[in-house]
């Protein structure tokens, strides 16, 4: 029999554009967070096609209202992460998150088409220190979309655990991360580590 998650603080799950699918793992991780009576926020993705910096972090504010002070988690994936950096250097009076993982954070500094409110994107240790408790970075050896890789492209620069998963890519349902019993057990736990 798994073991039931013992960690029973909300989670605040941030999308990228596109994880409205019913097969991506943020869908997949929401029912099973839910199915152990876990209080799941989804923050919607608004404008999918033509994302806005603005309306994500307007999005994302709304969506943490009422929570309380390291009494929630949040997992962030792609675009979500980029949104999260830059809430991080001003989170305008919004609740701090015990915990979060940033998953398959793109390159922030070259801008697929048609994200370019996004960059460049903020990498300011401090802010991101002062915006959680902790933070951890998660990503494939072989992201297409952070090529140098995340531990030295984000890790490094931010002094940030960071979690490389071989041959995950950019950790889609494409690559093989629609049920992701990882992401599960680390809203499981009460420590920030990422058992890959």
């Amino acid at each position: 029999m798994p073991r039931r998650p013992t960690r029973t603080v909300p989670t605040v799950l941030l999308p990228g554009p596109s994880a409205d699918r019913a097969e991506d793992w943020l869908q997949w991780l929401a029912g099973e967070l839910t199915a152990t009576g876990r209080r799941v926020l989804r923050c919607p993705a608004p404008e999918p096609a033509a994302p806005q910096l603005g309306q994500w972090l307007a999005a994302l504010r709304l969506s943490l209202t009422g929570l309380a002070d390291d009494g929630f988690d949040v997992v962030a994936h792609s675009l979500g992460c980029l949104v999260w950096l830059h809430h991080a250097t001003d989170p305008a009076g919004s609740p701090r998150p015990a915990r979060v993982a940033l998953v398959a954070p793109p390159a922030p500094t070259t801008a697929p088409a048609g994200w370019e409110s996004f960059y460049p994107v903020p990498l300011n240790i401090d802010a991101i220190r002062q915006a959680a408790d902790g933070t951890v970075l998660v990503g494939g050896d072989d992201d297409p979309f952070c090529p140098g890789g995340v531990a030295q492209v984000y890790g490094a620069p931010l002094k940030m655990a960071t979690t490389v998963i071989g041959h995950g890519g950019a950790l889609t349902a494409e690559s093989g991360y629609g049920a992701w019993p990882a992401v599960r057990d680390w809203c499981g736990r009460d420590n920030l580590a990422f058992i890959g």
